[in-house]
């Protein structure tokens, strides 16, 4: 829980961050990357996108922090930054998810 004030540059870096996670190619790479790193070719094929339109959201992606890199050889793999990507992806889940069943009721 925050419990202290926070300043207007945080809140727009936090409206940044939301605003990039909005994407529905952006949301369904980083649902790929749930489960780990993959190559340009997995996330193509799981995203079900084009090459070109993959790319560039993970460039996207890349610039906001939330995934980053690791080259091997001719191959680049990319994964979640770090677990606090993770977090948000399953609060926002959880969230859509329960109001789901709560609408159901």
């Amino acid at each position: 829980m925050i419990d202290q004030y926070i300043d207007d540059e945080t809140i727009e870096e936090m409206e940044q961050l939301l605003n990039v996670a909005s994407d529905f190619t952006r949301l369904k790479i980083m649902h790929a990357l749930l489960s780990g790193e993959k190559n340009v070719g997995e996330l193509i094929e799981l995203v079900g996108a084009s090459q070109s339109l993959v790319s560039h959201q993970l460039q996207v992606l890349r610039n906001n922090r939330l995934v980053s890199v690791r080259k091997d050889k001719t191959r680049v793999y990319y994964r979640l930054n770090d677990e606090h990507i993770n977090k948000l992806f399953e609060v926002v889940y959880e969230h859509v998810k329960e109001k789901k069943t709560n609408e159901e009721k």
